[in-house]
């Protein structure tokens, strides 16, 4: 008869193996959407969803392969990720602020026509 140690330890390490496969899949279906869009917005959280998998992944195999240095490496993720979605959300927030700029002065023009 199994003991409950050994149990959970085998239903431990399938949890460890499948997990990361799946968040993989998630990964692909997050780079589709950072692809397809529709809005530019969407794309920014995908690419922030794609860091947080990966950062979640490159943990579960800290766990898995009982070593250190990955959980600094997931920390360096986290800091590079958020980095670099702040910066893309300033680029587009400044695209965006420009692009209104220029349609209000449009449409005040316009209105100064008529």
């Amino acid at each position: 008869m199994y003991s409950t140690n050994a149990v959970l330890n085998q239903a431990y390490a399938i949890v460890l193996t499948v997990f990361p496969i799946v968040l993989a899949m998630m990964v692909i279906l997050c780079l589709i959407r950072a692809i397809k869009g529709p809005k530019t917005a969407d794309r920014i959280v995908a690419i922030n969803m794609m860091g947080t998998i990966t950062m979640v992944i490159i943990a579960i195999l800290a766990v898995k392969m009982n070593e250190g240095y990955l959980v600094d490496i997931c920390i360096i993720y986290a800091m590079i990720s958020f980095l670099a979605v702040t910066l893309l959300t300033k680029v587009y927030m400044g695209i965006y602020a420009e692009y209104n700029k220029k349609r209000n002065e449009k449409d005040s023009t316009s209105k100064k026509e008529d």
